[in-house]
């Protein structure tokens, strides 16, 4: 049976100062000439989005819509709402929507109009020991959230919902918090409430084309939107369009990396004794029960979604017809859970459109390529219970340039231009992201879609070496270097993706990858964690070169650049040629956006092999490789806001990186070359053009493990050469391979920071421990400066803990001080020559009002809660390891552990 106006919504709407116009019987909506910021797309994104504007003060703001508020993919949406993720930036998002719903804020707003919001709870179910840990995972982070939930029992779980089966459960996650919430009450109360702030909506208004024009710069910016009802001139645009999102970006020249898919639920008929009981999510089986009064919703992900290539225009309300063979995998799971399922008759079946992305996160920011042109789009069938938190950063994002949480995993600019646009890696990349929504995420989680799209020269001679490669930005770089009893003989290339045998595809067989990943999936210590310990202890004790060549690579050169850096570094750049000097940039809130190296450049060198020819001062950058593209436009959109006279060229990819770090690195590279590698002659945190086996490379005295070493930055038509020169000595001093996995192990063990885990876009620098890099005892402005000078304290500080107990600890654990949660860690990791699991985490003072003080840090008993475990904590104010930086010195002999 099936039925458009399906049970369980409602379509209550609001008339008061909503414009609409499509047939002739309507008059023709009178729009505004001009307007500060236009919203396109009447969803429950785009009306977030415009109620958030409306909240910060923006009054000159409009929503334009193509035919009725929800009526593009919101109105089919099953509306449910959990708390609890993964990931505590998720977290707080989710938690911005309940709030909203919840507490009637939104309701109140918008003069009583109800948002639907219905608290029935939430139950996850495991059917084994690993979804069980994570879902501990997950109640842990959640202590730090405040956010109540408790492990069941099979039993337990048995007594809250006896409709269950659970004979094949191993234990359940209920959160009594969560719950759902009615897509088009929610949709109206947030256009309610903006259009009461002063915004206008107008419905059945078409956008048919977005106005683009250069400045004085050449710089291309959003100069207005064209309507079938005339032009508006404005200097904002936020695609909040869904599935049609990537029909108004080519509008703009704007790629935006999204696929459109079938996406259904059911709907049954009467159950008894489902009423008023917790929403379900059989992640194992991947299917959902939404409890609906005494109905159910039953719906999941599949293995083979069906793709809607031919996006329609005019399918406002509509839905598809639902293919069963499809869907069959959703229905039998949902019945081995509930059996009385397969005896209740189908009231309806929902099958709408949905917009999917390469990793299943949003599309959020201001796009690269056209200045005023944001996207907030790609909700991958999660927009209800993402709309409050993502409408509110949105609108941070567009009035205060930047948002006030860390929004990289959402930002379009994590995303490389070069695989973006590519259609086979989006096809790839949204189907596995489609068909694992459900999977147990684990910390080393690596994709099998979308890979080799970027591959340095030492691809294929690491691969010989038996390299198992990790996706970063599109690069495949080293992750570790599998022993050849693990892969017997069989390569440990990623092959061509067979989406999981889905539509005709074979799936790939006698797959060493594959079988080398499963064997990582783990919440304990994986496989390879021995490995991972031979190469770094054999950087400790010896020698080892790891590729590092996916770190972005740029040129900050003209008159300006001094002026330029200045002010994006928090580090003081005014330095002679020949300096790296390691900075950070930070936001217009004093966060910090990444950090880098800046090293200071002479125009003398004649040859143009290792830089562009540009008279003055000028700056060669290396960025980590997760963060290239972000901070490439990062530092492009401060030079364009500052008019800075100054060039910013992108040479990722034409240099190779290889850092050879370890007390036998000055041996083995001083044999290749005649510079001298000598502290006196070539001092830590210097630079200098240097041959290396008769090839000229870009030498850096610099380490990210703690260790004497140099980066050797090559062109690319000289990598593997340098690279065979380097392991031919190497040998005779027990040089190895080492992937990231050992660096990550080596840099925390140090104490360095990593961006985006450590270090992000909501710390700022001080309270990281990174005061020594920011410039404030001298009167050189720099973005960010005024909020470091007006902290009142500091709030929070990031602090290092080690465990004695023999514990796998992976990030989001939870600090306890004294018996009261101060925390959690953003990264951890095993440190092999402390022999001790590691943490980076910030600590609070219960008390919010007073400062995080070292008296206070250190005066405190600390616990480390995994999994619902406790475990004795020591807290180091200093790098556990070599404190006193002897050993970047050369200085082994009198170094500490």
């Amino acid at each position: 049976m099936f039925s458009l106006s399906f049970k369980g919504f409602s379509r209550n709407r609001f008339v008061a100062n909503v414009c609409r116009a499509s047939t002739s019987s309507r008059p023709r909506p009178r729009v505004p000439a001009s307007a500060s910021v236009v919203v396109v797309g009447g969803g429950a994104i785009g009306t977030s989005t415009l109620y958030h504007l409306t909240k910060l003060g923006v009054r000159d703001v409009i929503l334009l819509e193509r035919n009725e508020l929800t009526s593009g993919t919101t109105h089919h949406s099953a509306g449910l709402h959990w708390r609890l993720r993964p990931n505590d930036v998720d977290v707080q998002l989710l938690a911005r929507t309940r709030e909203l719903v919840a507490t009637g804020e939104l309701e109140r707003e918008s003069g009583g109009l109800s948002t639907g919001w219905i608290q029935s709870g939430g139950l996850f179910i495991a059917s084994n020991n690993e979804r069980l840990n994570e879902y501990k995972r997950l109640m842990t982070l959640g202590k730090h959230f405040g956010i109540e939930s408790y492990v069941l029992s099979p039993t337990e779980t048995d007594d809250l919902y006896p409709l269950l089966k659970t004979s094949d459960v191993c234990g359940t996650l209920f959160s009594p918090g969560d719950g759902s919430i009615d897509p088009s009450s929610l949709t109206n109360s947030l256009a309610r409430a903006a259009v009461r702030k002063g915004a206008k909506v107008f419905e059945h208004c078409p956008v048919t084309g977005v106005n683009v024009g250069e400045d004085d710069l050449g710089i291309k910016r959003v100069t207005g939107i064209k309507t079938e009802f005339g032009d508006i001139s404005t200097p904002c645009v936020v695609n909040c369009c869904g599935v049609w999102a990537s029909k108004l970006g080519a509008m703009a020249g704007v790629a935006v990396p999204l696929l459109a898919m079938h996406h259904a639920y059911v709907v049954t008929q009467k159950i008894d004794g489902v009423k008023g009981k917790p929403n379900v999510r059989d992640h194992d089986a991947s299917v959902y029960l939404r409890v609906q009064g005494e109905a159910l919703f039953v719906g999941g992900y599949e293995n083979s979604p069906k793709f809607w290539d031919n996006v329609q225009d005019d399918f406002a309300f509509s839905l598809f017809d639902l293919d069963w063979n499809v869907f069959e995998q959703n229905i039998n799971g949902a019945i081995n859970r509930l059996p009385t399922i397969g005896k209740t008759p189908v009231q309806s079946t929902v099958c709408g459109p949905e917009s999917f992305t390469a990793d299943h996160k949003p599309l959020m920011g201001e796009s690269p390529e056209v200045r005023g042109f944001y996207l907030n789009c790609g909700y991958n069938s999660a927009g209800i219970m993402n709309s409050g938190g993502c409408g509110e950063q949105m609108a941070e994002w567009i009035v205060h340039g930047t948002p006030s949480l860390d929004m990289f995993g959402y930002d379009i600019r994590r995303f490389h231009s070069s695989v973006k646009k590519d259609r086979t890696w989006l096809k790839e990349t949204s189907h596995e992201a489609y068909a694992k929504n459900y999977s147990v995420v684990f910390p080393k989680d690596q994709p099998l879609a979308g890979r080799r799209m970027r591959k340095d020269p030492f691809y294929e001679i690491l691969l010989d070496a038996g390299c198992v490669y990790q996706e970063k930005h599109g690069w495949e770089r080293p992750g570790w270097f599998a022993d050849p009893s693990l892969t017997k003989g069989r390569s440990t290339e990623v092959k061509p993706y067979d989406y999981y045998g889905s539509y005709g595809n074979d799936s790939n067989d006698d797959y060493a990858y594959r079988d080398l990943l499963e064997k990582d999936y783990t919440f304990d210590f994986p496989l390879c964690h021995d490995q991972i310990g031979r190469e770094s202890l054999a950087c400790r004790e010896r020698a080892a070169v790891f590729n590092m060549s996916s770190f972005g690579k740029f040129f900050l050169i003209g008159p300006d650049a001094e002026r330029a850096a200045d002010w994006l570094c928090t580090n003081n750049v005014r330095k002679s040629p020949g300096s790296s000097i390691y900075t950070c940039m930070l936001n217009e809130r004093g966060g910090v956006e990444s950090d880098l190296v800046y090293h200071v450049l002479s125009s003398s060198l004649s040859s143009d092999e290792l830089q562009p020819q540009f008279e003055g001062k000028g700056f060669y950058i290396t960025s980590p490789g997760i963060s290239g593209e972000h901070d490439y436009n990062h530092i492009k959109r401060v030079i364009e806001e500052c008019q800075y006279d100054c060039k910013l060229l992108d040479y990722s990819d034409k240099f190779g990186v290889l850092s050879v770090q370890g007390p036998k690195s000055i041996d083995i590279l001083q044999q290749l070359t005649s510079t001298s590698l000598l502290n006196a002659d070539f001092p830590f945190g210097s630079h200098q053009p240097i041959f290396v086996a008769g090839h000229l490379v870009r030498a850096v005295r610099l380490t990210f493990v703690g260790e004497l070493g140099w980066e050797l930055h090559v062109p690319f038509s000289s990598c593997v050469s340098v690279y065979e020169a380097i392991m031919k000595v190497g040998n005779k001093y027990g040089i190895v391979n080492a992937g990231y996995r050992a660096l990550d192990s080596l840099s925390i063990e140090k104490g360095y920071r990593h961006w985006h885990e450590d270090l992000r876009s909501d710390d700022n620098p001080l309270e990281a421990g990174l005061g020594f890099v920011c410039k404030l005892k001298t009167d050189i402005p720099f973005l960010g400066r005024e909020v470091l000078e007006n902290l009142n304290g500091l709030r929070k500080r990031l602090c290092c803990f080690t465990l004695d107990d023999h514990v796998a600890l992976h990030g989001l654990e939870v600090i306890w001080r004294n018996g009261v949660c101060v925390g959690y860690l953003r990264r951890s990791d095993y440190a092999y020559y402390l022999e001790k699991s590691v943490g980076f985490g910030y600590v609070r003072n219960p008390e919010s009002s007073e400062a995080v003080s070292n008296e206070f840090l250190s005066s405190g008993q600390y616990q480390i809660e995994s999994m619902g475990n406790l475990h004795p904590a020591t807290i180091h104010l200093k790098a556990p390891f070599d404190a006193a930086n002897k050993r970047i010195k050369g200085k082994y002999d009198s170094a500490a552990r």
